[in-house]
């Protein structure tokens, strides 16, 4: 316990790899080594496509605003959704003419079509709005009740896996759900989660099994088992910086 304290500590290491993995799921080329570089310095990598970049820095400045409203305890709502959805994809959103109506993407607004992800197919836009402000207020009166460590962070995660299988956006969900997934994370004062890239077929595989066979501890289990060894790998590099370091003298190197 001692060690998760310090690693709550500690949010700030993670950023730049929530930025880097969430984006790299979504498609970006960019190496950890070049996010770092581009939202440190300011420095974007000349042979990469800008579209990459601007999605990085965009996720960045998503994830910074909503850690920022949840340790001020903004409370969940429909409004606080969208303003992250629209930092997502500020630079990289596009408009979209439909029947019901012409959606500024890069406003959050919700869609007005309907869309599909490979072999999955989401809600018809028209129940969006619904379901979006069901989904709001059950995960609202569970936030107010005092809840276990262990439901803390199933909330977190049932939070992401609810969110991007509404999908209520054009583009972004799956970065928002996962924001809003450390919103909660953050909101409880936790450890920050990562899904990584190299887990991306059996997080894909989570999702789609969990909402197949209606049972979303499928998914809790996965991202489980995500967490914890993030954790592990966080807490080893805490307990590594704690042993004393042994000199080895001085010697002349020509």
């Amino acid at each position: 316990m001692k060690n998760l304290k310090r690693v709550r500590r500690n949010k700030g290491l993670f950023l730049i790899s929530i930025a880097h993995h969430s984006t790299k799921i979504e498609g970006s080329i960019l190496t950890e080594l070049e996010t770092r570089v581009l939202l440190e310095d300011g420095l974007t990598p000349g042979n990469k496509a800008l579209n990459d970049s601007l999605m990085v820095t965009d996720h960045y400045a998503a994830l910074q605003f909503a850690l920022k409203e949840a340790r001020a305890k903004r409370p969940l709502s429909v409004e606080l959704l969208q303003e992250i959805n629209s930092l997502v994809i500020r630079n990289t959103g596009s408009v979209y003419n439909t029947m019901p109506g012409t959606v500024d993407a890069r406003d959050g607004e919700f869609r007005k079509g309907n869309v599909v992800g490979g072999d999955m197919y989401f809600p018809n836009y028209d129940k969006v709005v619904s379901l979006v402000n069901d989904m709001v207020e059950k995960i609202k009166r569970l936030m107010k009740k005092s809840l276990k460590l262990v439901d803390q962070i199933n909330l977190s995660f049932d939070t992401h896996f609810n969110l991007v299988n509404i999908h209520p956006w054009y583009d972004g969900n799956g970065r928002t759900s996962r924001l809003m997934m450390n919103y909660v994370q953050a909101f409880y004062d936790l450890p920050l989660a990562i899904v990584h890239n190299e887990s991306k077929p059996k997080y894909i595989t989570a999702l789609n099994e969990s909402l197949d066979k209606d049972d979303i501890k499928i998914f809790r289990e996965f991202m489980g088992k995500e967490y914890e060894q993030l954790l592990k790998v966080e807490i080893k590099k805490i307990e590594d910086m704690d042993k004393p370091k042994r000199g080895k003298g001085f010697t002349l190197m020509f």
